[in-house]
């Protein structure tokens, strides 16, 4: 620290002015229009007269940028020229992160420039400047979050850049390359006459770009490819922007797009982020709690924001302590939270946000979806549902209240449902490392009465005839297996029976056939990049699975947009070092199970399915559509979706590669 100036740290992101001893500027932590933010160089600390705020270099850093203590200190001593010592790491380790670290900022240069074109280009640009203006926006929000405009045409990029085939415009996904090296190889920009929305990270830096086009076209937005400094499992637009509407509201707001972001920080909430083409995951969660104790997340009331907020659910579990809070907004499927304060006005969107679904109250509607809670199948299928969602909350007052609450609804009483829960758990880690188990996980205690189990057939020969051949009198093999040579061989099988105090003999283990449901899961793990080649439609009945399918589904689509298709090796991993998949989800989730399997056997797997919840839905409308108009235009569209699939089901097998 003492060789950090504070005067410098703050000055990066706070314009400060000499004011005697000390410097001053606006505070950046809430708004003000009249500087009270003071930075004093002899103390190296910061306090601002107008909300309290105080502290030195290293909490600036934390509370301004949400870097975690060790993040903060590895800032500064980058900085100035030092080394943070890691432990267990050698010198070309550590020559080897630098090297990285040089490269990344290098990337964020080359971004940083296209920015810097994009926001001169949109001053250019009447009709881009028109559109946000149609938006409702206005040049300083513009200014706020740095949009550009991406001009037409196919190589603008090459007057901003020295040079065009630079290998740092590819790898940071700025220009597209197509062919291989020589006179055939193609390059082009990869945004083209589209609104653009600069990421960054919460150091500010851009470390990708999001673009909309201005007319009708697709796609309508468009994303930056994954790089080594941007990962779209990790990053939230707008999270640097909304810094100081986080402090000031007291909640973040997670909507599904950046035009959301931007347009309620116009109307008043400037606190709102957005996830970037994927599921919200336990990272976009963590980095959130940097700088609120509050979530709310927004989402379309139809089938796809519920699956969305099934997701968001789950990523929010492992750090709903009893001090956090999350929530879950649901508005009507015509609006999106933009359109809805256009309509309503400002307060009843905060009235909206106000009576958004407690984490708890979702977590019991997500565990009985689809489930009668008037039989006793539909209250196990909510127990069986929940309980891995129970099982992902920490230790505190909120997981027991919830488990008085599931075993309400579940008919039981709590403390029996606690234990039952933690004996499916110790049986989970039990199977998980390798132990033996028995029926019941009580020890065997010999065969039934005699009464109860007879034993057809003489493997002895005589007259019941010999297993060892014609002839007779030979000894089967499954009774050389169980004679030996001492103590229980003389227990004799007599009568037609074995002796009451003879061991039972060993059977056959029979292998039940799988299910379809199996078999679409088991071949999913195995090629995940099949998920992305199956429409809609399909991906609602795979994810509306009753457990353990429907969850083991949405888990790997979450890996999916996390990571992209990832190898059985990789996911095997994953799935035995996720803590909240019992052991049976682990078997099921069986990549290996079907290594010939190409698409068109899984395409066949997934059809057995739709063709039985096509018929169940068309049995369900019969009666009604006799009488209504309505019913009976449904039951046509399912009709002709229900013979399309059976179409493909009679169709040949065609021969295709993995």
């Amino acid at each position: 620290m003492s060789r950090t100036d504070i005067v410098e740290v703050v000055g990066r992101h706070v314009e400060l002015k000499k004011a005697g001893i000390n410097h001053k500027g606006l505070c950046p932590f809430h708004g003000e229009k009249s500087p009270s933010f003071i930075v004093s160089p002899t103390r190296q600390t910061y306090h601002c007269f107008g909300c309290g705020v105080h502290g030195d270099a290293i909490r600036f850093l934390t509370e301004h940028h949400g870097m975690s203590f060790v993040e903060a200190v590895r800032d500064l001593a980058q900085s100035t020229g030092l080394q943070v010592p890691e432990e267990d790491i050698s010198p070309a380790e550590r020559a080897e992160a630098a090297q990285q670290r040089q490269h990344q900022q290098t990337l964020t240069d080359v971004l940083q420039k296209a920015a810097d074109h994009y926001r001169k280009s949109l001053k250019g640009s009447p009709r881009a400047i028109d559109y946000l203006k149609g938006r409702g926006l206005t040049g300083e929000i513009a200014l706020r979050f740095g949009l550009g405009y991406a001009p037409e045409g196919w190589r603008t990029l090459a007057g901003v850049f020295p040079r065009y085939d630079d290998p740092l415009l590819a790898e940071s996904g700025m220009v597209i390359v197509q062919g291989d090296e020589g006179t055939e190889q193609k390059r082009y920009d990869r945004f083209r006459d589209r609104i653009m929305f600069p990421i960054r990270n919460v150091k500010g830096e851009t470390i990708a770009f999001g673009g909309r086009v201005l007319d009708k076209g697709e796609p309508k937005y468009l994303n930056s490819p994954e790089t080594p400094i941007f990962v779209k499992g990790r990053e939230l637009y707008g999270l640097y922007e909304s810094r100081t509407g986080l402090r000031e509201k007291g909640y973040a707001l997670v909507t599904e797009g950046y035009m959301d972001v931007v347009a309620l920080a116009q109307l008043g909430f400037p606190n709102a982020v957005a996830t970037l083409g994927t599921a919200c995951t336990a990272e976009h969660v963590h980095k959130l709690l940097r700088f609120t104790e509050q979530v709310v997340f927004s989402f379309d009331g139809d089938a796809a924001g519920r699956r969305a907020a099934g997701r968001a659910l789950e990523a929010s579990l492992p750090h709903a302590t009893d001090t956090r809070s999350f929530r879950f907004l649901f508005l009507p499927a015509e609006h999106d939270p933009d359109s809805y304060v256009r309509a309503f006005g400002s307060d009843a969107f905060e009235g909206c946000v106000r009576d958004a679904v407690p984490l708890s109250r979702q977590l019991i509607d997500h565990a009985s979806a689809d489930c009668d809670l008037n039989s006793a199948e539909g209250r196990s299928r909510m127990l069986a549902q929940a309980r891995p969602l129970w099982g992902a909350l920490p230790e505190g007052t909120l997981r027991l209240q919830l488990l008085s609450e599931l075993a309400r609804l579940g008919g039981l009483p709590s403390d029996e449902l606690g234990r039952l829960w933690q004996a499916q758990a110790s049986r989970g880690q039990r199977q998980q490392s390798g132990a033996p188990q028995t029926a019941g996980n009580q020890p065997w205690e010999g065969p039934p009465d005699d009464d109860q189990a007879p034993w057809q057939g003489s493997p002895e020969g005589g007259d019941g005839g010999s297993a060892g051949g014609a002839g007779g009198g030979g000894r089967s093999h499954f009774h050389q297996a169980w004679s030996g040579s001492g103590g229980d061989a003389k227990r004799k099988f007599k009568g037609g029976r074995w002796s009451k105090d003879a061991p039972l003999p060993p059977q056959p283990r029979r292998t039940a056939p799988k299910s379809p449901e199996d078999r679409v899961v088991q071949m999913l793990f195995g090629e995940p990049a099949w998920w992305d080649r199956l429409p809609g439609i399909e991906h609602e009945l795979l994810h509306d699975l009753p457990a353990p399918h429907g969850p083991l589904v949405a888990w790997l689509e979450r890996d999916l947009a996390e990571h992209g298709p990832r190898t059985w090796a990789v996911l095997s991993l994953a799935l035995k070092a996720d803590e909240s998949l019992d052991a049976a989800q682990r078997r099921l989730a069986d990549g290996d199970a079907d290594p010939g399997a190409t698409f068109d056997d899984f395409r066949r797997a997934v059809d057995v399915l739709l063709d039985k919840a096509l018929t169940a839905r068309k049995q369900a409308l019969q009666a009604k559509a006799a009488t209504e108009r309505s019913a009976l235009d449904e039951y046509r569209e399912l009709d002709r979706q229900w013979r399309e699939v059976k179409l493909r089901m009679s169709a040949p097998r065609k021969e295709e590669d993995r």
